[in-house]
């Protein structure tokens, strides 16, 4: 359909050079087109979907979701729908948080768990195509909690985020460094840690959407900054890409209190934590009077059956430790401050992400557990973007 317009825009502009009969069968061909979409909007069309198999333990296998196209949707909103917006989604963010989903208790999150037989969600950047809501029009593109699914009703989209910013950065950042992780390691570094300049700050996971940020967020204001990852890869990236002073990989630690302490010798300022268990032990243990740590994730947690403990918890009274846990939905009002603080550094090269993004949502299931297993190097994204979009 957008090839045909382009071409009947041509000649309309070009029409001295060309029949008027020419331009009317055209224009007679757009207008049969056109008319046929409007129909299809009406009946029923296929909406690809990934789908729980069933209740998840342990670590996710690509076989415990699937896809179907069994389900239909119209592409167009009935009048009784009110306050509902209808999206196509065009990324999608595979994020660590969706595995707790995975389980009929989560015993992590406040949301509610996945339903076997139907479709996943999390955030994603989608564009309207019919709105019931005053706030949104047709066309606008937004970001926010959506369907694993080609298309998806939203019911709240009072939740959504419009999108102003696309066409000087990719749409895809909507699903990492301009989303909900930028906003995460903007909130949880700069608003619960309250950094200042020189002090020694350590981010987990610091490959992953948002340990990249948090890292690069630090050499901004001027601290010293480490970071774990668990491949060469991912500690070389730190270095080279991110800025990090130093990187380790923890895999190949044996004794991550004694890794911690040889590369800071005067101890840890903030810690930003994003894996728990037995790096949050050894951290506790290396932390300065008055450190600060903001706890983001537990992702070292999600598929264990038997959570670790922590046992230097003592530490906290000793060395007067601030640990706070946050959720990056008390800070959606910083957002357009968020903006304002981000795009320029983003425009200027001063920061910069990586995005690891695959196509399909036949490949939605390995892109997940790609996540889970920590196989992916940066924001990890699915596109579900066709050609003629």
């Amino acid at each position: 359909m957008k090839k045909l317009y382009i071409k009947l825009i041509f000649y309309i502009l070009s029409s001295t050079h060309h029949h008027n009969i020419e331009i009317e069968s055209i224009r007679r061909a757009a207008y049969i087109e056109l008319k046929g979409v409007e129909k299809m909007a009406e009946k029923d069309v296929r909406n690809k979907q990934l789908l729980l198999r069933h209740y998840v333990s342990g670590f996710p296998k690509e076989s415990d979701m699937f896809v179907s196209s069994d389900s239909t949707i119209k592409l167009k909103l009935g009048d009784d729908s009110k306050g509902v917006v209808l999206v196509k989604n065009l990324f999608l963010a595979a994020d660590p948080h969706l595995r707790p989903l995975m389980q009929k208790d989560d015993k992590f999150s406040v949301s509610q768990s996945f339903i076997p037989g139907s479709p996943l969600y999390g955030f994603g950047v989608s564009r309207i195509l019919d709105s019931k809501h005053q706030d949104f029009q047709e066309g606008d593109y937004v970001w926010g909690v959506t369907g694993w699914e080609e298309y998806s009703i939203i019911s709240s989209p009072e939740n959504l985020f419009k999108i102003h910013h696309h066409t000087d950065v990719p749409l895809s950042y909507y699903t990492g460094i301009l989303g909900m992780p930028g906003l995460t390691a903007y909130s949880g570094f700069f608003e619960v840690c309250g950094p200042k300049k020189g002090e020694y700050v350590f981010v987990s996971a610091a490959a992953g959407a948002v340990g990249q940020l948090v890292g690069q967020f630090a050499k901004l204001i001027g601290c010293y900054v480490v970071g774990s990852a668990g491949s060469k890869d991912k500690v070389d990236l730190l270095k080279s890409k991110f800025g990090f002073d130093e990187a380790f990989n923890y895999k190949e630690e044996h004794d991550l209190g004694a890794a911690l302490k040889r590369y800071f010798p005067q101890g840890i300022d903030i810690y930003f934590e994003l894996v728990g268990g037995k790096m949050l032990d050894a951290v506790l243990m290396n932390m300065r009077v008055h450190g600060r740590i903001a706890v983001c994730g537990m992702i070292s947690q999600y598929t264990k059956e038997e959570h670790e403990g922590i046992k230097n918890t003592a530490c906290l009274i000793y060395k007067r430790i601030r640990m706070q846990g946050f959720n990056v939905v008390d800070y959606y009002p910083l957002y357009p401050k968020f903006l304002e603080f981000l795009l320029p550094q983003i425009r200027n090269g001063e920061i910069s992400c990586v995005e690891d993004i695959v196509g399909g949502l036949e490949n939605g299931a390995a892109a997940l557990v790609r996540v889970f297993n920590g196989h992916n190097i940066g924001k990890q994204v699915l596109s579900l973007i066709n050609d003629d979009e």
